[in-house]
């Protein structure tokens, strides 16, 4: 109950502190996660003001605020403000289940839901010139940027030391261990055709956001033809942006990367609307 002091106060500030790490952890992940903290009490409450409890984009949990109905109910508003980035304030009386009030323990509780949401995240295929050029332009704009490259020497942490993640494979062991969510865009700036060919399968029918192909129309003709061959749906490869970038003339290596992001910016902020 919420006068209670001493041994509960103990508990519950242990119980912060594993919430606060593995919302650390969560954050440096890139993992969304809400953040509920019980800001206010009236009268008999399960948790007392200060308690906090984590919630995950799958909804598992750590911490507690109360357990029970209410607890239920704020964890589906947690998995909602996820959703929408927004933060709120919920109210909730625990006094009578018959109209309504998610418990029975005769109080108020006021809980302050925060959801923290990883910054956009760019996934860039292919680390030669043009990838290192978006990795750092990308790292420049506050993105969090994941390198692939089956190149050794192109993705170690002295070639990309802007990468927040570096990926010495395919793009299906690397998505495999760095899921691409719709907060997402995908920049393919391979060498070859065939490798555009072996990642795109991949990549298209992904949640991302934007997917974007560098080389000429002649080559995405070329490479979306044997895609279709292949069996990719066509639905899935009309999403593609190819050739990759808006048109502004660009020439070195950060206009190219300037025109690419700027595409990125014009997708996210247009979905956003």
């Amino acid at each position: 109950m919420a006068g209670v002091a001493g041994p509960l106060s103990r508990v519950a500030s242990g119980d912060n502190a594993r919430v606060l790490r593995e919302l650390a952890g969560a954050v440096e992940r890139g993992r969304p996660v809400a953040l509920a903290t019980v800001v206010q009490t009236r009268r008999s409450v399960p948790r007392r003001a200060g308690t906090k409890m984590l919630v995950f984009g799958d909804g598992r949990t750590v911490g507690t605020v109360g357990g029970g109905a209410m607890e239920a109910a704020v964890v589906e508003k947690a998995l909602a403000a996820i959703g929408s980035g927004m933060n709120s304030l919920l109210e909730y009386d625990l006094l009578n289940p018959a109209d309504g009030d998610p418990g029975i323990c005769g109080g108020e509780v006021k809980i302050y839901l925060e959801p923290y949401m990883p910054p956009h995240t760019v996934y860039v295929i292919g680390c030669g010139h043009v990838g290192r050029s978006v990795v750092d332009l990308a790292h420049w704009l506050g993105y969090r940027t994941i390198a692939i490259d089956d190149r050794e020497d192109l993705i170690s942490e002295e070639a990309l030391p802007n990468a927040d993640v570096r990926f010495n494979g395919s793009v299906d062991q690397a998505v495999a261990e760095h899921p691409i969510s719709v907060d997402s865009s995908v920049v393919v700036v391979t060498r070859s055709t065939d490798l555009d060919v072996a990642a795109l399968p991949h990549l298209v029918g992904s949640a991302a956001r934007y997917v974007g192909v560098m080389g000429s129309a002649t080559r995405w003709r070329t490479t979306r033809d044997r895609l279709i061959g292949e069996g990719v749906p066509v639905e899935s490869l009309d999403r593609v942006h190819s050739p990759i970038g808006l048109e502004m003339g660009a020439e070195t290596l950060e206009e190219i990367a300037v025109s690419i992001l700027s595409e990125i910016i014009k997708v996210n902020r247009t979905a956003e609307v």
